[in-house]
Parts: C-alpha cells; sequence; structure tokens
C-alpha cells in the first residue's frame, strides 16, 4: 500500500512502534513484523545511520520501496535531524515524517529553527517532529535527569506548529539495559495541555511494563533502536560462535534478521495492538 504519514497510522492506533533501520535486512524484518500483527509502524533513518553509509539516498529509498510493497500502513521517517539541508533532501526523497533535533540550541533558536522545518515539511505533507526538553545521553547534548515542563512543552507546541513532540520524562537514549524509570505524572500533565501527539525517545531502557503504562498516560510513538540492535547483533554472535567456518553472510543474517522480526513482533502486540 502507498506510503503513509505517523498522523494517519495513530488515526487508528492507539500508539506507533518508530523502529530505526541500521541495515536493509532492519526494514524487511520490521515491515514483517508490521505485517504479521497487521500494525502500522514508523520505519526510521538516523542522521548518525546516514552519516553510517555516506549519504541518505540509497538506504532511504530502499525504505520507501519496501515500505511502500507493505500490506499494512508505513510511514518512513528521519530521526533526529540535526542538519536543515538533510530535513530537506529526505522531504524530496519521499519521506513522510521528519524529526528536527533542535535540542542543543537555546530555547528561542530551537523555535526558530523548528518553525522553518515545520513550514518546509507541511507544504509537502510532512510530518514534522521535534524535541524540548533534553533526553538523557548522545554524549552529554542531552543531561541526565532533565524533565520536559509543561510550561515549555506548551509554549514550544504553539510557537512552531510541529505534529509531534518528543518529551524528555525519564528515559535516556542507548541504554542496554532497562533501569529507566518514566515520570508518569509528567507525561500525563503534558498530554493534557498539548494538543498533539507526544514521543519518547530512549525506550530501550524502558522496563515494558513502564512503556504500557506510558501509553495510558499519553505517549502515542515510542522509539526503539538500541534493544534491537542488540538482538541483531546478539543473534549473529551466537552463529558465528556456533560455526566458525561460515563466511556467506545470509546464514548468520538470516538468522538475526527473523529474531528481530519476532523482537517487533513482540512490541506491537504488547503496546500497539
Amino acid at each position: 500500500m502507498p506510503l503513509v504519514s505517523t498522523a494517519k497510522i495513530l488515526e487508528s492506533q492507539k500508539c506507533v512502534l518508530a523502529v530505526n533501520v541500521v541495515t536493509l535486512e532492519h526494514a524487511e524484518a520490521f515491515v514483517s513484523a508490521s505485517e504479521i500483527t497487521g500494525t502500522g509502524l514508523v520505519l526510521q533513518l538516523s542522521e548518525n545511520a546516514v552519516k553510517y553509509h555516506g549519504s541518505l539516498a540509497p538506504l532511504g529509498a530502499a525504505m520507501i520501496q519496501i515500505a511502500s510493497a507493505a500490506e499494512t500502513p508505513i510511514a518512513v521517517h528521519l530521526d533526529h535531524a540535526t542538519s536543515r539541508q538533510l530535513v530537506t533532501e529526505a522531504i524530496n526523497l519521499g519521506f513522510t515524517s521528519v524529526m528536527f533535533d533542535g535540542s542543543n540550541l537555546d530555547f528561542e533558536q530551537n523555535v526558530s529553527e523548528t518553525l522553518a522545518v515545520v513550514t518546509e515539511g507541511h507544504a509537502k505533507g510532512v510530518w514534522v517532529e521535534a524535541e524540548i526538553g533534553e533526553i538523557g545521553g548522545k554524549d552529554g547534548v542531552h543531561a541526565p535527569g532533565v524533565k520536559t515542563s509543561v510550561e515549555d512543552a506548551v509554549s514550544f507546541q504553539k510557537a512552531t506548529g510541529v505534529d509531534g513532540l518528543a518529551v524528555a520524562v525519564g528515559s535516556s537514549h542507548a541504554m542496554v539495559e532497562k533501569q529507566a524509570s518514566l515520570d508518569l505524572t509528567r507525561i500525563q500533565e503534558i498530554a493534557a495541555a498539548v494538543p498533539v501527539p507526544l514521543v519518547l525517545h530512549g525506550s530501550s531502557g524502558v522496563p515494558r511494563e513502564q512503556l504500557v503504562a506510558a501509553v495510558e498516560a499519553g505517549i502515542r510513538k515510542i522509539n526503539i533502536s538500541t534493544e534491537l540492535n542488540k538482538t541483531f547483533t546478539e543473534a549473529i554472535r551466537e552463529v558465528l560462535a556456533a560455526d566458525e567456518a561460515i563466511v556467506d553472510p545470509r546464514k548468520y543474517l538470516k538468522v538475526s534478521k527473523s529474531q528481530l522480526e519476532a523482537h517487533v513482533v513482540d512490541y506491537l502486540l504488547l503496546l500497539c495492538s
């Protein structure tokens, strides 16, 4: 079916899982999980992944092709873009959703830059997410423990017109253990005050029961990356450890893709179905 926006998926789901693509196998596994559960999801490509591959177009175009061939609604999203040029490139390539990350800017500059992205995105029918209130991790750019205030969330959304707002409520990027503790009351307060979907970043470090509670409290988009990459990598390690003679990457990538698919199926059934 044709690509859809994140907003379109949220019209019929209480939340949407947003999963980061690093390799082609990631995208294939994620879309397969979506089709197995009959649940829409968001394929994300981060600015860091773009830098790893050297450019946006090759993997980005592949994601669009895979998503367009899916039997379920899929959005293709640019994640954590600090470059306005990259945002423009993603929009022109056909991404249906972008996230501009101006969290390292002061409030006024973040508002100004985000507003420009919103204006550009809305002119092409693209859903725009932005961030206010720093989320932990990311090499010190986001200070652990910082939380988004209700006042800042309301002010920022009103000034920019963003379609989705990433809030800092206790999670942290790149966590490999589930040790985060979410401020569910703060989520409820912001959700009641802001008229757009709230986004939770750093969900890999959040216990599953808290993710369920976060959705009930008002989170509508849940980003997961590190946990899934851990599953993908551990599967490869196990295959190679069992047979050191393997040289054909398809033999271990097939297993890692299957494990990744199962992991995402589990999350979709838990949170969004």
